[in-house]
């Protein structure tokens, strides 16, 4: 215990834990918003009969999906946005939202070809616009079949942001080496952080099981 007060403790190391978990989830939760909204379009232009639009979302999707996130950050913070004088972090958010938004993409597009399209035609059948039948029956179906792996894609992405680091962001995992380097005992350093990221994990998990418990509620009262 002696050990953990004097790595964790002593001399404000967990504040600086803190401000490290922090920067983590302030880029995680920013690239993830950007990223939907970026990945909701990207499938509107993948799924469009406009030829040039769908080619253009296809190529994208190959090209980011295809390239590790930490080589696509370091080109644009090292490259392209290098004289910009941008943030670190801004240019980490652009980063994780660019390569989130080709994964969800990808994710929107299985989701919408697993549709029962029968559904749909029996909504419009009904008298339903095309904006009714995609909020009341595409756009729930949607989410449900998304949910699970978009649930990973949340995970996946807290962890692709432990790369920062190379690029002078002081995140939690950059955060977790420094005190590891300072008290020479990395074992018990690094599986603190690892334990750090788990429990971020896991708090997605239960956010994602409390939303799927109130939906079904909520279909069962209606």
């Amino acid at each position: 215990m002696e050990l953990i007060y004097s790595i964790f403790i002593k001399d404000g190391g967990w504040l600086t834990i803190l401000k490290g978990l922090q920067v983590t989830l302030e880029i995680s939760v920013l690239s993830l918003l950007f990223g939907t909204l970026l990945g909701s379009l990207l499938c509107f232009l993948r799924v469009s009969k406009f030829t040039p639009l769908k080619i253009f979302a296809q190529v994208y999707i190959a090209i980011i999906r295809g390239s590790p996130v930490l080589m696509l950050l370091m080109l644009l913070f090292y490259g392209v946005l290098a004289r910009a004088g941008m943030p670190p972090v801004a240019v980490a958010v652009i980063t994780f939202s660019l390569h989130t938004a080709a994964h969800v993409a990808e994710l929107l597009r299985a989701s919408l070809m697993a549709l029962d399209k029968g559904q749909v035609e029996a909504a419009r059948t009904l008298g339903f616009s095309k904006w009714q039948a995609f909020k009341l029956v595409t756009f729930p179906q949607i989410c449900r079949i998304a949910k699970p792996v978009y649930q990973s894609t949340v995970v996946n992405l807290i962890q692709w942001t432990s790369v920062v680091g190379y690029v002078t962001i002081t995140d939690l995992t950059r955060v977790i080496n420094n005190i590891a380097s300072r008290t020479m005992q990395p074992m018990i350093t690094i599986t603190g952080g690892l334990l750090i990221y788990l429990a971020i994990s896991w708090l997605v998990h239960v956010i994602f099981n409390w939303s799927e418990r109130k939906s079904q509620l909520r279909q069962a009262d209606s």
